[in-house]
């Protein structure tokens, strides 16, 4: 059996975020359809935008690495977006329910982010910095959208759902 290199462990994470950013297009319009406040489905929707955009992203890192773009099941992002699904059952109709799915949402950010932040490290280390660009430029706006939703949680999501239910 052949001693697996960096160079594979680099495209099995490639292969593990495409999954990831495929299911999270499923979730985030699940999360749009149940979310209450209206800029809280407008943030999901943007975001939803941008995802359909880091997986066009992800196939043009699949056609630089010579590889076809396939996905490999992960784990971590199905019971994340596990745990978002039980939110929108367990919280239907209550007051809580944005800021739990906000915080659902917050949690697809940061695996991302840490995903994103690793794999561009590797593509520098790997000497493949036409990749590392393009995975960087989904580190930013993963960033940038966990940076918004904290606003909008501070601002409206949780508030409101405190102030509702007393």
């Amino acid at each position: 059996m052949a001693t697996k290199t960096m160079e594979d462990l680099f495209l099995d994470g490639i292969k593990d975020i495409y999954y990831a950013e495929r299911k999270i297009v499923a979730g985030l319009k699940k999360m749009i359809r149940g979310a209450e406040a209206p800029e809280l489905k407008a943030a999901f929707d943007k975001h939803l935008q941008e995802t359909e955009g880091q997986v066009e992203r992800l196939v043009q890192v699949f056609e630089l690495l010579g590889k076809p773009a396939r996905g490999k099941t992960c784990p971590a992002i199905d019971g994340i977006l596990e745990e978002g699904q039980e939110i929108l059952e367990e919280f239907k109709d209550s007051p809580a329910l944005d800021a739990g799915l906000l915080a659902a949402a917050q949690a697809v950010e940061h695996y991302e982010i840490a995903r994103y932040g690793t794999l561009k490290s590797w593509a520098i280390q790997l000497g493949k910095t036409d990749v590392a660009k393009l995975l960087d430029q989904t580190l930013a706006e993963e960033t940038k959208t966990d940076q918004a939703l904290t606003q909008l949680a501070e601002a409206k999501v949780n508030p409101e759902g405190k102030t509702k239910a007393a």
